[in-house]
């Protein structure tokens, strides 16, 4: 019975640090892009927030968003989707307008 018990024990010991990387997994990074501000774009902002909610994904717990906002300053969007990319996001979801989705 003690040989059953300790070999349990060291089994136990190896799976663990397999088990322990993924609870520590990050969650996937959606970055937002937009040529607009927040006020401006605030209704479709919401309705892209209400989507994955939808799916089940709660934003900072299961998902997260990287906003970022051209302020009507279209020469910013490039620079924008660089600092999205840099942060290693899953995806961007070029909104608003066709300046976006170029910049993307």
């Amino acid at each position: 019975m003690k040989r059953r018990a300790f070999l349990m024990l060291v089994g136990s010991a190896v799976a663990w640090p397999r088990v322990l990387p993924a609870q520590q997994s990050r969650v996937p990074t959606v970055g937002f892009l937009n040529t607009t501000s927040p006020d401006t774009y605030a209704f479709n902002a919401e309705a892209f927030r209400e989507g994955p909610r939808t799916l089940g994904y709660v934003d900072g717990q299961s998902v997260a968003v990287e906003y970022r906002w051209a302020d009507g300053d279209y020469g910013r969007m490039p620079a924008l989707a660089r600092d999205l990319a840099k942060r290693n996001v899953a995806v961007i979801a070029a909104t608003g307008d066709i300046v976006s989705a170029r910049a993307a």
